[in-house]
């Protein structure tokens, strides 16, 4: 892009939409805090993907936005809150791909429309499909998905998480997956130590695209169901073990 690089980019954004609003926002590069920029926009999803994150993810048509994100002292509001300011440098996109109306009613069908953690049959309406694969990782625009994908390519792929009055578990994994690349600290579920596969640290050199993914595998967020089955194997294991050795100690 060149010329007004504002003006470009805010050409590129659906006339007076939450993402242009937010973008004229965080224009100017200072910072701005969420609490009171959302009552302006009267929007409780200014930092979902809408808002922050959409921005930062861009399009296919836009790139994404380098904005940085921490807690400050408002002078409006005077409380600590989380604040945003855009840096003016942009990001190669890694925007999602619409997922067909087809493909998704088949998503839901193979997963019979059960949330992975709580395993509850929700309406469609309380259920997010997730990419397993987080999209902050992806480094590039998702390739166009097709409705014929396979019952193997969907499990591998995505999963269902709920969002409705009492949580939005979506969200919870995209503040996990936020500090684990801020902080190369892997995801905890629920504060839930344990990871199937690696540690607690991110040791992969790579911190976007196929290869990041490979470091993904083993955190709860990433496949919750596949983390499920092995922390369970884990936890039959260990008391298994220490029934052998309570045996052991009464026999003896």
């Amino acid at each position: 892009m060149t010329g007004n690089l504002v003006e470009e980019l805010r050409a590129t954004f659906k006339s007076k939409s939450l993402q242009q609003q937010i973008f004229d926002i965080l224009s100017d590069r200072k910072w701005h805090c969420r609490v009171c920029e959302g009552k302006k926009v009267n929007t409780a999803q200014y930092a979902g993907g809408g808002g922050i994150q959409g921005l930062q993810r861009g399009t296919k048509k836009r790139p994404g936005l380098v904005i940085k994100s921490e807690m400050r002292h408002c002078k409006i509001c005077q409380v600590k809150t989380r604040h945003d300011r855009w840096t003016g440098r942009l990001q190669q996109s890694n925007a999602a791909t619409n997922i067909p109306k087809k493909l998704a009613k088949k998503i839901l069908k193979f997963y019979d429309y059960r949330d992975v953690i709580e395993q509850r049959k929700r309406a469609e309406h309380e259920l997010v499909i997730d990419h397993k694969f987080p999209m902050e990782r992806w480094g590039a625009p998702e390739d166009n998905l097709s409705s014929e994908m396979s019952d193997d390519e969907i499990q591998s792929k995505f999963q269902l998480l709920k969002k409705d009055s009492s949580g939005n578990h979506n969200l919870l994994k995209s503040r996990s997956c936020e500090r684990c690349i801020k902080t190369e600290k892997r995801g905890q579920p629920f504060g839930i130590a344990f990871w199937y596969q690696g540690g607690e640290n991110w040791v992969s050199p790579h911190q976007r695209g196929s290869e990041a993914e490979k470091e993904c595998v083993g955190c709860g967020w990433y496949d919750f169901e596949a983390w499920r089955k092995a922390l369970n194997t884990h936890l039959n294991s260990a008391r298994a073990s220490r029934e052998i050795n309570s045996d052991s100690n009464s026999n003896g």
